[in-house]
């Protein structure tokens, strides 16, 4: 296979094929969009929005957004972009319930009916849209039950201003409280070589619920993309708060991504690609989403597609990146606490 080629992937071909989350047909590989709102530093407006079209001009329909990715700044940036685009060509993922104040600090999370219903409200204002695909809460509400979050987004499913509901971030017991709510049509979760929680009971839930999963984090931020370095990051990017980018551990993961890069070399990929494809390769009811904020990214991800790995070349990527040698927790320790998928 011709690393260049993958590389250098048209991006206007839409030959992706269909995944089934649920009772949601989306694109194979989703767009995560956060990082084009300054969580990982600052990003060019411009370059943004040609990604997000080359990204549905490849064939890439789903498109991930949070309420709080920037304040609103998301959602505005991608109303910019989708404003030529068909509404029925793509789908809008949001996430909401997060609460930050104006100087940036996080102050908890909000998922009562009535925040949830208010949310929606402002999301669809900003996204200038008259529904979304799927609504989720970004965090469970510990003050909340999950069935009156739930029964709460599925009144708006209801009216029609939402497709289908999604969760994000909870564990299996959340998961089946919510299913026997209403219908859920996946759930958002870390997932990848050296995020692999999910294994452990929440995806066999998921499956035996048919609740599909779009899987973030799927390089790592970036750490085992082959791109980092020692020497990367700088102002307002949040991964250098991550235990996995800081001190020793950032120098002990970073030579596990080197051989990582050796045996993607071995099957005519980049590291990245490997990693996309691995994650491609849990099932069809898993969508890996692609946290591109330029179209070079964009490209060298798609190539992932063009890529089916065998189980011998997955036990190979597995065995040259163990997860229980990665080094740090995948959050920090107050935002781990958070997690009801950690419990």
């Amino acid at each position: 296979m011709d690393t260049q080629a993958l590389n250098t992937k048209t991006l206007n071909s839409k030959t992706l094929n269909s995944k089934t989350l649920g009772s949601l047909t989306t694109s194979a590989l989703g767009l995560g969009c956060m990082a084009m709102s300054a969580a990982y530093g600052e990003a060019d407006r411009g370059e943004s929005i040609a990604t997000v079209h080359a990204a549905l001009d490849a064939g890439i329909t789903l498109l991930d957004t949070g309420d709080f990715y920037g304040v609103g700044h998301n959602e505005l940036l991608l109303a910019e972009a989708l404003r030529p685009v068909p509404r029925d060509t793509y789908q809008l993922s949001v996430k909401f319930g997060p609460q930050v104040g104006p100087d940036g600090a996080f102050l908890g999370v909000d998922a009562r009916p009535a925040a949830v219903k208010t949310a929606l409200a402002y999301t669809l204002k900003r996204l200038g849209t008259d529904h979304v695909d799927v609504y989720r809460p970004a965090r469970l509400d510990p003050k909340v039950p999950i069935e009156e979050t739930v029964g709460a987004i599925g009144e708006l499913v209801d009216a029609g201003y939402v497709r289908h509901i999604g969760l994000s971030e909870v564990g299996s017991d959340t998961i089946r409280r919510a299913a026997a709510t209403r219908p859920i049509s996946d759930l958002q979760i870390e997932y990848s070589l050296v995020s692999r929680g999910i294994e452990r009971g929440i995806l066999d839930t998921c499956r035996e619920l048919g609740i599909g999963v779009t899987a973030y984090g799927v390089l790592a931020r970036g750490l085992i993309s082959g791109h980092w370095s020692t020497t990367r990051g700088g102002p307002g990017d949040s991964r250098l708060a991550n235990p996995r980018f800081t001190g020793p551990n950032l120098e002990h993961n970073l030579a596990l991504v080197e051989a990582l890069r050796g045996v993607a070399a071995a099957v005519g990929i980049t590291a990245a690609q490997a990693a996309i494809a691995w994650v491609a390769s849990r099932g069809g009811d898993v969508v890996p989403l692609i946290g591109a904020k330029t179209r070079t990214r964009l490209a060298e991800a798609l190539g992932a597609a063009e890529v089916t790995l065998t189980a011998e070349q997955c036990a190979e990527l597995e065995a040259a990146i163990p997860a229980d040698e990665f080094a740090g927790d995948r959050y920090p320790a107050a935002h781990l606490a958070m997690l009801d998928s950690e419990r």
